[in-house]
């Protein structure tokens, strides 16, 4: 599998696409002015406790307070075992706390927060606050697992504290990169250490590594055969970055000077574009429509124009298995978190089921996010969990529809004529206006003063007085104001 990483720098904004055989798969947009937050260490101030819920309210100097619930606190005696005590016992308001982001936030919800700091590096992540070492699930080899532990234990000192988490790339890593790693976690750490001691509440203490750095640490596999970069001065700092934490990448990554813009390369802007529709076509004729929500995300198996070519139940099968691979992919792209359901095309198979449950399982684990999938249910759904850290590509690119407030949908022209009526007999016995004036929308006007004619007359003569008819262009089809007169 051939893969490359494109960054693509403005002022403004850094975007990477991962592409994979020439196909964009992820694409991550950081803005310089609303950056992501996750990862990022504040020295909080806790303004609010909710025993109810077990969670407290938590300033961290942005517009929203933060959200840390009872699990997420690291208590004095936390490897004592035994229940977590309630939280008012943990924490009290106005007190003054360490706390990293684990989301961001997102809708109206604020940043979901933690006590429990980590450090991220290339092969291993930091846990100042416990001696654990746990290995990576996705390493299964035993003899691989029992050498990664050994090495870390070997190369952490014997009075140093904290714990580590061995990264699934680390499978393959050299002593000496291991050592690499902790020293620079352990220099993070304590610079942090020094900032917490002198910072004032609810500010910053530590922020994550920008996008294209960021991208470098937790993109770059084996299987990355490039990495291109089309500002001159983030390739200096990714090859700065590299040569002191990741050497064996460093020739791997390339400065883009060509005239072309990068991401059109691989059509990379055209598969931007198509991540934003609802509708996403299958190569047979079949297609996927996806709905996302603030509850869930949908997604709709069709056949659309695909017929195939023995029989129905074959048909339905090759479609679902089509849209397993294209499931995956979108994802992926559309970074869609959080529960996610699928409604495959009915089959009748138990086998085509299975192989179909099989396509999807293999195709998410590609996926670097962590993705728990349900059984097939009787009625053909499935149902997903993504892990959701940062907000979705359409949530970052777009915003609701100003006149529709995100439903997708507006009232036609014919229901607003009604409601104007309802609304000048309300007004007749309320009030007694000389005359009214209605203000609406081109196409609402044109249908009272054609379909609706006959309505506006009779209206008129049961009331006893004129309306007049006025176009505000402004106004959406379902925007309109009656004006006493």
């Amino acid at each position: 599998m051939s893969e490359e990483i494109l960054i693509n720098v403005t002022p403004q904004e850094t975007r990477v696409a991962v592409v994979e055989n020439g196909v964009l798969q992820e694409v991550h947009i950081e803005r310089a002015r609303n950056r992501g937050i996750v990862g990022n260490i504040y020295k909080g101030r806790v303004v609010r406790i909710l025993p109810g819920m077990q969670a407290a309210f938590v300033d961290i100097g942005h517009e929203r307070t933060a959200f840390l619930h009872a699990s997420d606190i690291r208590p004095p005696d936390a490897d004592a075992g035994g229940p977590a005590p309630p939280i008012n016992e943990l924490l009290k308001e106005g007190e003054e706390v360490v706390v990293q982001v684990v989301k961001d936030p997102l809708g109206t919800k604020g940043a979901r927060l933690t006590m429990q700091i980590t450090f991220p590096a290339r092969y291993l992540v930091y846990l100042p606050f416990t001696g654990h070492i746990g290995i990576s699930q996705k390493i299964a080899d035993e003899a691989a697992r029992t050498r990664l532990r050994d090495l870390i234990k070997a190369a952490v000192d014997a009075g140093d504290a904290g714990g580590y988490i061995v990264r699934t790339l680390a499978e393959s890593a050299s002593e000496d990169e291991l050592k690499t790693d902790i020293r620079y976690l352990r220099r993070l750490w304590q610079v942090s250490q020094e900032r917490i001691k002198t910072a004032p509440a609810c500010a910053l203490v530590h922020e994550d590594l920008a996008l294209a750095i960021r991208a470098m640490r937790d993109q770059v596999r084996d299987s990355i055969e490039k990495i291109r970069i089309d500002s001159r001065e983030t390739f200096a700092k990714a090859r700065e970055f590299a040569h002191e934490f990741m050497p064996e990448i460093e020739e791997r990554i390339e400065y883009y000077p060509g005239e072309r813009p990068i991401f059109d390369l691989y059509s990379v802007e055209d598969e931007i574009q198509k991540a934003l529709q609802r509708r996403v076509p299958l190569k047979s004729g079949g297609y996927l429509i996806i709905d996302q929500t603030e509850a869930m995300t949908t997604i709709d198996v069709n056949t659309g124009a695909y017929v195939g070519r023995k029989n129905l139940e074959e048909t339905l099968f090759k479609t679902n298995l089509e849209a397993a691979q294209a499931i995956a992919r979108q994802l992926r792209l559309r970074n869609l978190g959080g529960m996610i359901i699928v409604d495959f095309i009915d089959m009748a198979d138990p086998e085509h089921k299975r192989q179909v449950l099989r396509a999807l399982e293999k195709a998410l684990a590609r996926d670097r996010t962590k993705v728990f999938m349900t059984e097939m249910s009787s009625l053909g759904l499935v149902e997903l969990t993504r892990k959701r850290t940062r907000e979705s590509l359409e949530h970052v690119l777009c915003q609701p529809c100003p006149a529709c407030q995100g439903r997708g949908t507006l009232k036609t022209p014919q229901t607003a004529c009604y409601e104007i009526f309802r609304e000048i007999l309300r007004e007749a016995r309320q009030f007694g206006a000389a005359q009214y004036l209605v203000l609406a929308s081109q196409v609402v006007v044109d249908m009272l003063l054609d379909e609706e004619a006959q309505s506006l007359v009779k209206l008129q003569e049961f009331i006893g007085k004129p309306v007049h008819l006025k176009v505000e262009p402004l106004y959406n089809q379902e925007q309109y104001d009656v004006v006493l007169m």
